[in-house]
């Protein structure tokens, strides 16, 4: 079957698929840097393992050592991925040389120290979204915004108020919005002997970083939840009550952000998407693959991803309600073709949730017709989705599938296997 005869079928249902591919062309996604070197950083010993709730499995060759190195990955990824694509930085990825002074610690970070991301994204043409590094540091005692030592919290707290600054200068250095994801993994191994007090130095610590001036219309600060993780089995400070509640106590200043690996195994953020939309004017998202817990799996093209897109899409969420974060890292697999594999299996489910007839599936569910309701949502799981998505990668100038794999292992050949 050519394009051609797909875009007739898609037709017969009402479905636009030139539509489709136009819209997709202008959604926005966030990379994200850590893909590419296992969320090592710059800013400290590479040797030394991740700490707080963070860890990343394997030993695959070619990991990036160096930020030229990353970039000459990220690179070699953006030649393969079709669409909109914006950056996303941890601030553990500032570049320090002799220009702007070298090392600083976190809470002494500056816009100058980002300069070369910048011209990195300027010359692509992307956008960039960032996040404060409350994690491997020294200064995790191991808490961090929550912290009973005011030492060890104001350290944090001033590094989160260098984020908003240079947050805000990323956006305006690239024309675009910059979301700005509050995370931290504070929390504790066994059961805790006070569970409200960590809360309110962190509602208060999130207070304080966001007094720093900043423009809502530019800068989009949010507050992420986790259920649990490594070495916070117990408890966590950020739970999803308290995030969302935040985040609706503080609409005029930050958007809650949810990962769909940072609940439980029977919760889905596709079925939480428009409960938040029907509240807030915005929301951020990090795509993931959650296997039993937060594993940070690459992102496929499975059910759950799939109805992520088609909540968004249904809720109107292109328009710029929802922004949306890849966020996984696999040590164990090529890292370019990670990268690659979760970023256009995230295209792919948003074609797929375009090219959906969204007002006769509401028209049925509205009119109580549930059997023809059934019948027509699982005979468009084998429309010729394919025919669409190959002529979408086509558009943007991007290999289609089956093409590009021989691409990275030839840059695997050429460049990650001689990486020490």
């Amino acid at each position: 079957m050519h394009y051609s005869e797909a875009r007739e079928k898609y037709m017969a249902l009402g479905v636009d698929t030139e539509a489709a591919i136009e819209t997709l062309k202008q959604v926005p996604v966030s990379l994200h840097c850590w893909q590419g070197d296992d969320v090592r950083g710059f800013d400290g010993d590479p040797s030394k393992p991740l700490t707080g709730g963070i860890q990343t499995t394997g030993n695959y060759p070619g990991r990036a050592r160096t930020p030229q190195e990353l970039m000459d990955d990220l690179d070699q990824v953006l030649a393969l991925i079709p669409g909109k694509p914006k950056m996303n930085l941890h601030a553990s990825y500032a570049i320090f040389d002799k220009d702007n002074g070298g090392w600083a610690d976190r809470d002494k970070l500056e816009p100058k120290h980002f300069e070369k991301w910048v011209q990195f994204c300027k010359e692509r043409g992307l956008g960039c979204d960032f996040n404060p590094t409350f994690f491997s540091h020294d200064k995790c005692d191991p808490l961090t915004l929550t912290s009973p030592n005011e030492e060890t919290r104001r350290f944090w707290i001033e590094h989160g108020r260098a984020c908003i600054r240079i947050s805000q200068y990323l956006a305006e250095q690239l024309n675009d919005v910059c979301v700005m994801n509050i995370w931290t993994g504070d929390g504790f191994k066994d059961v805790p002997g006070d569970r409200m007090g960590p809360r309110e130095r962190y509602r208060d610590s999130i207070d304080a970083i966001l007094a720093q001036p900043y423009d809502f219309s530019k800068v989009k600060p949010c507050v992420e939840s986790k259920v649990f993780g490594i070495g916070v089995e117990a408890y966590t400070a950020g739970s999803g009550e308290f995030s969302l509640l935040y985040a609706a106590m503080h609409k005029d200043k930050c958007i809650p952000l949810m990962d769909n690996g940072h609940y439980h195994p029977t919760e889905v953020v596709s079925d939480k998407i428009p409960a938040l939309l029907t509240f807030f004017d915005e929301i951020a998202l990090h795509v993931t693959r959650p296997i039993r817990w937060d594993s940070d799996h690459v992102v496929l093209y499975d059910d759950e991803t799939r109805e992520i897109a088609r909540e968004i899409v249904r809720c109107g969420g292109l328009d710029g309600r929802v922004h949306i974060a890849l966020d996984y890292f696999d040590a164990s697999i090529n890292r370019i073709s990670a990268w690659v594999t979760g970023y256009r299996n995230l295209q792919k489910a948003l074609l797929f949730a375009l090219l959906q007839p969204g007002s006769l599936l509401k028209r049925l569910q509205d009119e109580g017709d549930f059997t023809r309701l059934m019948v027509e949502q699982e005979q468009l799981k084998t429309m010729p989705l394919g025919e669409v998505w190959d002529e979408y990668c086509r558009r943007c100038g991007k290999p289609v599938d089956g093409e590009w794999f021989s691409q990275v292992m030839e840059y695997e050949k050429n460049v990650l296997s001689k990486r020490g």
